[in-house]
């Protein structure tokens, strides 16, 4: 063989949100510097950046979560990490307005680090983008399904320019419910005052292309969609404009590259109803769709992230699904800055600190993050092909430091075995629906190919 690329061996190490605010460099234990070795090492690392790099230039929105900022050299702290690119599809994309944004693609540019999922219209933000080791070249691709709509980009035509954002994956939602329930929807949106609010906006309103509802067997109530069945239960599948719009830069991500990795961004969960439904833990049938669509058209791996914990694992015709993959680094309790409103929404006043805010918001770490270990046990994989066939995924459990302090928690380490142990059989039971089996051996988990 002349090119080593030819062999069609590669290993891809994946990864969750990185939330990072800090400094990594300067820590020295040991089960850090073995998990910074093993991003290294693999031929592409990625990571989705679900944090904003920027010096305040911009307006913010509070969305009730963290005010996302980074210092932008803490770019260069994950390229010493052994990150090779990003994803910045999220729900966090728009905190600080299009420019905060924008901003931070831009500085990931000016640090050498490539972006995939953003961009000042829509094709960019489809597009991939490229990493080249040598043993291939690595695209990759990037998508939320969980967005603001102001943070959607949008595509340009020859006599208007296209809308910075981000590449943003609608799907459609239907409830069916039963007769007894169906008739107080109905009655509901009469009553209310609805069902006239849409016959006039169907009437003289800006409406599109909506499709018209049987009103025997359909109902819109409240922005969403009830049909009448005989079960109660909730469907959800992709929207397939967005699917042919992503189509084309998957399949020119398979004409420039080797290998082709895909990132989701998704906060949603399956429900009882969904074929893949079963509470919090399980992916909506949309995702699942998403995710074995991206494998047909040709990606080699698909990396789900959002939930900020973890999901099952699925091997499909030979390719890797990862759910949900959790966090990498949560250091979102360590902003520097808090917008007025957010302190409000907690009752806090102008004597209060960034510090006071993160108090208030877990109640001393009684609730949200710091009060579940589900968003502290993570993992990451590292996918090995050789002769472009899967090998194996070597699973490598993290700590992230459940119940320390803040100024602690949140960077990642490789757990210790019985940490780890624990975080693999949870990952197991979670994919057992799919058929995959994980191996425990070290304290690491495999699956073979």
């Amino acid at each position: 063989m002349t090119y080593e690329a030819q062999r069609g061996n590669i290993s891809l190490a994946l990864a969750g949100d990185a939330m990072i605010t800090r400094k990594m460099r300067h820590f020295k234990e040991d089960r850090f510097i073995q998990l910074v070795d093993i991003l290294r090492a693999a031929d592409c690392t990625v990571v989705n950046l679900e944090m904003l790099f920027h010096d305040y230039e911009s307006s913010w929105q509070f969305s009730g979560g963290t005010p996302t900022r980074s210092d932008p050299r803490n770019l260069l702290e994950l390229k010493w990490m052994g990150i090779d690119a990003v994803t910045t599809a999220n729900n966090h994309a728009y905190d600080f307005s299009e420019g905060g944004f924008l901003t931070t693609l831009r500085h990931c540019n000016e640090f050498d680090l490539p972006q995939a999922g953003g961009g000042k219209n829509l094709d960019e933000a489809r597009a991939p983008a490229f990493v080249d080791t040598g043993r291939g070249r690595v695209a990759v691709l990037s998508a939320s399904s969980s967005y603001s709509e102001q943070s959607r980009a949008g595509l340009g035509r020859p006599d208007f320019p296209g809308k910075p954002g981000i590449n943003a994956v609608r799907h459609n939602v239907v409830h069916t419910v039963e007769r007894e329930v169906f008739d107080a929807l109905k009655k509901g949106n009469k009553e209310l005052g609805y069902e006239e609010a849409q016959a006039a906006a169907r009437a003289f309103g800006f409406t599109g292309n909506t499709q018209a509802l049987n009103p025997a067997t359909d109902v819109q109530f409240m922005g969403s969609r009830f049909t009448l069945g005989e079960h109660f239960s909730r469907r959800t599948s992709c929207n397939k404009e967005d699917l042919e719009g992503i189509s084309k830069w998957i399949r020119d991500a398979k004409i420039q590259a080797d290998w082709v990795v895909y990132g989701f961004h998704s906060h949603e969960s399956g429900a009882t109803g969904e074929i893949h439904g079963g509470g919090r833990a399980s992916p909506p049938d949309f995702l699942v769709e998403f995710a074995h669509w991206a494998i047909d058209q040709g990606c080699d791996a698909f990396v789900g992230h959002g939930p900020h914990f973890l999901k099952g694992i699925e091997i499909y015709k030979g390719k890797p699904i990862f759910y949900s993959l959790g966090h990498l680094i949560i250091q979102n309790e360590t902003v520097p800055w808090v917008p007025d409103e957010g302190y409000r929404h907690f009752n806090l006043g102008y004597e209060h600190t960034p510090g006071d805010f993160q108090v208030a918001r877990t109640d001393h770490d009684r609730r949200g993050f710091p009060a579940d270990p589900a968003f502290w046990r993570t993992i990451v994989p590292v996918v090995n092909y050789d002769g472009g066939k899967l090998k194996e995924v070597r699973i490598y459990p993290i700590d992230l430091g459940y119940k320390l302090p803040i100024p602690q928690r949140g960077r990642p380490l490789l757990a210790q075995r019985e940490h780890g142990t624990e975080t693999l059989e949870w990952l197991q039971k979670l994919s057992e629906p799919y058929g995959t089996r994980i191996a425990i051996e070290h304290g690491m988990g495999i699956i073979g190919g």
